[in-house]
């Protein structure tokens, strides 16, 4: 299992842990490792930096306003990779799920909030793209201190989110989980290239922002036919088609274990299965080593 599972979820499931969610993690003391990371003293203040920068200008449709670098003066050293991935893990970061798994989040949380992708707007100027779903925001009070971002926010029961979530998986968009300072979890995204952290880490091939998920897909070929409807859905180029033998093949070491590809198969012939039970990609979480 990833490390977050060891870490915070005592080798189970790490996003499956009501601790991980409860409102006593969101209000307890940072650690000085967690506020140096954080650049906060409380989760409630880092909550409120994010929902300020990346969510309110998604809600404006305005971006706001970058800081430049005094005359005379040059930023600061860009930090290693190594460093970039240690902060990640530290405050915000992610770890693709499959359907299943969100619809068993989505039973945990007591609230659940659609609003425009603050990714979205960054990568396409788009405002109106409402792909993220924060988990518990009423706890954060942040939405009665933005009356004019209220009628961009949707406020959904389980139900409803768990039919959106299908719909995205038959579109191929990528569920991925995010902690704002770890391990308290803050909300659900649904990834393609214009989502900043996969654009940056999986296109751009820069420092991980999440982890692959605990499992791995693979093709029953007894039941492929080879019409390759599933490969148009990979976000990860996992998938290879074998012209001889007519049907797809799925490379663990590469595979995210998102599983939306199953949602395009007319024969129900890919599966998922523990990524610990594959002997190539049980150790593979970030990096493909192999």
């Amino acid at each position: 299992m990833c490390e977050f599972c060891t870490e915070h979820g005592e080798g189970k499931k790490w996003y499956l842990q009501m601790k991980n969610y409860a409102a006593e993690l969101l209000h307890a003391e940072l650690s000085p490792a967690q506020v140096a990371a954080a650049q906060a003293t409380s989760r409630l203040e880092w909550h409120n930096r994010f929902w300020e920068s990346f969510t309110i200008p998604a809600i404006r449709g305005m971006a706001e306003p970058e800081e430049e670098t005094p005359p005379g003066e040059t930023s600061e050293a860009q930090p290693s990779e190594e460093e970039m991935l240690s902060r990640r893990k530290a405050v915000h970061f992610g770890q693709v799920l499959p359907i299943e798994d969100v619809e068993q989040v989505i039973e945990m949380v007591d609230s659940i909030t659609r609003m425009p992708c603050g990714c979205r707007f960054m990568t396409t100027g788009m405002a109106d793209k409402r792909y993220c779903f924060g988990l518990g925001m009423d706890r954060y009070g942040l939405l009665g201190r933005f009356p004019d971002a209220a009628s961009s926010l949707e406020v959904l029961d389980k139900n409803e989110a768990k039919k959106i979530f299908r719909q995205f998986d038959e579109e191929g968009l990528m569920h991925s989980i995010w902690t704002g300072v770890t391990p308290y979890v803050i909300g659900i995204c649904n990834c393609d290239r214009d989502c900043g952290a996969y654009k940056g880490y999986v296109e751009m091939r820069g420092a991980p922002s999440f982890f692959r998920a605990e499992y791995i897909c693979q093709v029953d070929w007894d039941l492929c036919t080879g019409c390759k409807s599933c490969m148009s859905q990979c976000q990860f180029g996992a998938q290879f088609y074998s012209s001889a033998l007519a049907k797809v093949y799925i490379d663990p070491a590469r595979c995210f274990g998102c599983g939306v590809c199953r949602a395009a198969c007319p024969q129900d012939a890919i599966v998922l299965s523990p990524r610990q039970e594959n002997a190539r990609a049980r150790n593979i979480w970030l990096r493909d080593m192999s």
